[in-house]
């Protein structure tokens, strides 16, 4: 996580805020078996990997305070 922030911290050159960052890690940091097993598509998996961004971004935005 700390090296996501130090990623995000570059953001002004690389357009990777944590907001950006988290989409596109929180799919593989908060992998989800009910998307797996079940093979979720359309809306659903849209969803899930909603809700997975947002986490990933409240820890980014978060991570002196959670470690």
């Amino acid at each position: 996580m700390r090296h996501l922030l130090h990623m995000a911290s570059y953001s002004s050159q690389t357009n990777m805020h944590a907001r950006n960052l988290a989409i596109v890690w929180a799919p593989n940091l908060l992998r989800s078996k009910d998307i797996e097993v079940t093979g979720f598509n359309g809306t659903a998996a849209f969803m899930e990997v909603r809700v997975q961004s947002i986490v990933v971004e409240f820890i980014l935005t978060h991570v002196e305070q959670l470690f």
